[in-house]
């Protein structure tokens, strides 16, 4: 029987888990720690092993450094997990796989990339599946009444629902301090912020020097710092750089561009980042688009607690409000789109300085614009925004909408652009 935990709270990937189990030998499922990863894993698995570095000589980890067959239960589905602390384990599942052509042999979950990936000698393209899980969405944790879809959105419906409950500005502010994370749920609010703290140190006493290479612990701190300052925002290695010297001393002040590249990319491989990409098709002058990144902090609690900011903080600061709440509609969006099959990008006009916060796009190529306003003071000026952005395009997105959050009502406009609180989407 599957280890089936009790109390599970379904997630939106285990629908994907199921099906590709279905298709694949094996599926890896890749995302920050305490996302859930193992606890969801463990719902689809017959048995399991840990490879978490230990020196006890009795665990999954002593074991396989002696012999990697002493871990593989033949019991499928098999849930492997930190797989990469020994890379060799990606070639040996692979080779199981092909050895009777079967599908759902196993489950490999990882929070970062193999420190040694030439160990590894074979792509698994074919055999190995790579699935992206994140934090939760507002709709998985129970926060979203979950009454307009993302997809009908793409068909167009027409929608008019009331929310049962209009979240306080008191109340965002809990959710973006609390996160997505599983573990947090049951935590009183006054102990949001204590799990993304501890993220936060965990990374970098230990994370930042996964690969074995020494890192220097404020040095990345001060990089934390200023990405969370720049949260939601398109921000280059050299602007990263300035922000850094503006809040510290001279003294303090010894970081260089190769510094900063060496560090992003440490970030980017355990899974604290989640880059929003550039969309730059469609458009009628590629000359015009802007080719830059978004950074994101993978839940926006991360950004919160590298600033040390709590309720009281956000709602003092309301221009910070807005992009933390920006961070938090893009972070759902994230999950809902790779549901659906799709991606987020965003969208900056490099003449003009035009912006899309988000553009979700499907397989078929259809995509909406989506613009986010934390007041309804901002609707107008935001259906401004696609409007004239809708105008640029060759092919006009299927959809235009604001996602609000000081409402309690979803609608669509009569031209056509529709205005939704984010306590109201679901996939």
């Amino acid at each position: 029987m599957p280890l089936t935990k009790e109390n599970y709270t379904k997630r939106l990937v285990d629908d994907e888990i199921d099906e590709l189990l279905k298709i694949f030998g094996a599926i890896s499922i890749e995302g920050p720690k305490y996302c859930g990863k193992t606890w969801t894993a463990s719902n689809h698995a017959n048995s399991s092993v840990l490879l978490t570095k230990s020196d006890n000589p009795n665990s999954d980890y002593q074991k396989a450094l002696i012999n990697r067959d002493l871990i593989y239960t033949n019991d499928y589905p098999e849930l492997i997990d930190e797989w990469q602390s020994i890379e060799q384990i990606w070639d040996d599942v692979r080779t199981k796989c092909d050895e009777d052509g079967k599908s759902g042999k196993f489950i490999l979950t990882g929070s970062s990339v193999p420190v040694r990936p030439d160990k590894i000698f074979h792509s698994g393209a074919g055999r190995i599946c790579k699935l992206n899980m994140y934090t939760m969405s507002l709709y998985e944790s129970g926060d979203s009444e979950g009454l307009v879809s993302l997809s009908d959105l793409f068909k167009n419906k027409n929608i008019a629902v009331n929310l049962k409950n209009k979240p306080s500005i008191q109340k965002y502010a809990d959710l973006i301090i609390r996160g997505g994370w599983p573990a947090s749920l049951k935590y009183d609010s006054k102990n949001y912020y204590r799990l993304p703290e501890s993220y936060i140190e965990d990374v970098l006493d230990h994370d930042i020097n996964y690969d074995g290479v020494s890192r220097d612990k404020e040095k990345m701190r001060m990089l934390l710092r200023s990405l969370a300052r720049n949260e939601t925002t398109l921000v280059t290695n050299e602007k990263l750089i300035s922000d850094i010297e503006d809040y510290t001393t001279e003294e303090q002040y010894q970081i260089t561009r190769n510094t900063v590249a060496d560090y992003l990319n440490v970030l980017n491989n355990i899974h604290l980042l989640q880059n929003q990409l550039p969309f730059s098709e469609k458009i009628r002058s590629s000359v015009r688009v802007g080719k830059a990144v978004k950074r994101h902090f993978v839940d926006p609690s991360l950004a919160c607690s590298v600033l040390g900011l709590k309720q009281e903080q956000l709602i003092n600061d309301l221009e910070l409000f807005g992009f933390m709440f920006e961070s938090l509609v893009v972070r759902d969006l994230r999950i809902y789109i790779e549901y659906l099959g799709g991606h987020i990008y965003h969208f900056h006009d490099n003449n003009t300085g035009d912006e899309v916060d988000a553009i979700v796009e499907l397989s078929d190529g259809n995509y909406g614009a989506i613009e986010v306003k934390l007041g309804v003071g901002k609707i107008d000026e935001a259906v401004n925004s696609l409007i004239k952005f809708s105008k640029s395009c060759d092919v006009k997105p299927k959809f235009m909408c604001v996602i609000s959050g000081m409402i309690d009502y979803a609608y669509k406009r009569p031209d056509g652009i529709y205005v939704v609180p984010i306590t109201a989407l679901k996939p």
